[in-house]
């Protein structure tokens, strides 16, 4: 679904904005929607399918790209469109996105935030390290800093169902069913809670989603092995460590980190890893109610998940170009600034 806008607007209206989006189909399915084209239209903004087997140079003009596309050749595309038509917004860089793709150099940024607060919060990551072969996963000295359970995650994050595979490590022997190279993240206590934050520019939003449950000290000694699963805020009912915690467990019950804390988070991590359409998770260290922790960032949400993929608002893009972008919270069932107007799901 796309449209095309008329070449001009009549006398008196507000300028048109073109965006062009490059997504994997499936993407395009649960983005691109009736709905977020009316809403697109009604602030002058026209959402226009960029042909990937064509070159991008030959297509447009565009006010801005919006892309979910890897590859040199892609990256090549996006370079030369933007060296001849220096205006237009490109979301986001091709070498922004990439420092993503890495579990480490993703939560090297962390290091970079300058983030005080009034309130007494903390903020930073688990302990972590990388293994890169198995010879260094045998050696207990690789890891002896690390206290278990340690969550091990591929170390390449690109999205793909691979990269989304993890396991909860119990104790040490349960590494060696592990394939490197893999990050291996200690375990933090966070009360079966994680918080989901989206950022579209300026704007953010923070909901919670259950997670994989606290592990005491008592609990662990009775546990072997390893706890695999995919995404943690998306667990399938057999993948869960346990039935009754879930059951007993209310969200609603919990707090939400203080707003203007994470929207510092959040606008740290836009300016350091130069993104404007990311989101990431973090957690609250139930031993130390206000230490939070960032466990990772992502491009964009996974079109399973119940939040907002995308924004709309003009301004977004402030100081750059007057460009609108698309934003999404299709999900959530409304619209940033949009009090009450229900989207379609």
């Amino acid at each position: 679904m796309a449209e095309d806008p008329p070449s001009s607007p009549p006398n008196g209206h507000r300028r048109r904005y073109r965006i062009g989006y490059a997504l994997a189909p499936k993407k395009q399915q649960s983005f691109v929607r009736d709905s977020l084209l009316s809403l697109a239209r009604d602030r002058s903004i026209y959402l226009i399918k960029i042909d990937t087997v064509k070159p991008l140079i030959e297509q447009g003009p565009f006010d801005c790209v919006l892309h979910k596309l890897y590859g040199d050749d892609w990256r090549r595309q996006l370079a030369d469109y933007k060296a001849k038509n220096p205006n237009v917004v490109i979301v986001d860089a091709p070498e922004a996105i990439e420092r993503l793709h890495n579990r480490i150099s993703m939560l090297q940024v962390v290091s970079e935030l300058k983030i005080v607060r009034n309130g007494g919060e903390t903020f930073g990551n688990p302990k972590q390290i990388v293994i890169y072969d198995a010879e260094t996963l045998r050696d207990t000295r690789s890891w002896e800093r690390l206290k278990f359970p340690v969550i091990a995650k591929p170390l390449v994050a690109d999205g793909s169902a691979k990269s989304h595979k993890m396991s909860l490590v119990y104790n040490h022997g349960g590494l060696s069913s592990l394939k490197p190279p893999i990050v291996l993240q200690e375990f933090v206590n966070h009360g079966g809670v994680i918080f989901k934050v989206y950022v579209v520019g300026e704007y953010v939003k923070c909901v919670k989603r259950k997670s994989l449950p606290d592990v005491s000290e008592e609990k662990l000694e009775s546990l072997g092995g390893v706890l695999t699963f995919s995404q943690v805020s998306n667990l399938a009912s057999n993948q869960k460590a346990d039935e009754k915690y879930y059951k007993m467990m209310q969200l609603d019950d919990c707090e939400m980190p203080p707003l203007q804390f994470i929207t510092d988070i959040a606008r740290g991590l836009r300016q350091a890893l130069k993104l404007n359409l990311f989101n990431f998770d973090v957690i609250r260290d139930t031993s130390l109610g206000n230490s939070v922790h960032l466990l990772s960032s992502a491009r964009s949400s996974s079109a399973q998940s119940i939040a907002f993929e995308g924004v709309l608002t003009p301004n977004y893009v402030v100081g750059v170009t007057e460009c609108a972008i698309v934003s999404g919270c299709v999900k959530l069932g409304f619209v940033p600034g949009l009090t009450g107007l229900p989207i379609e799901a």
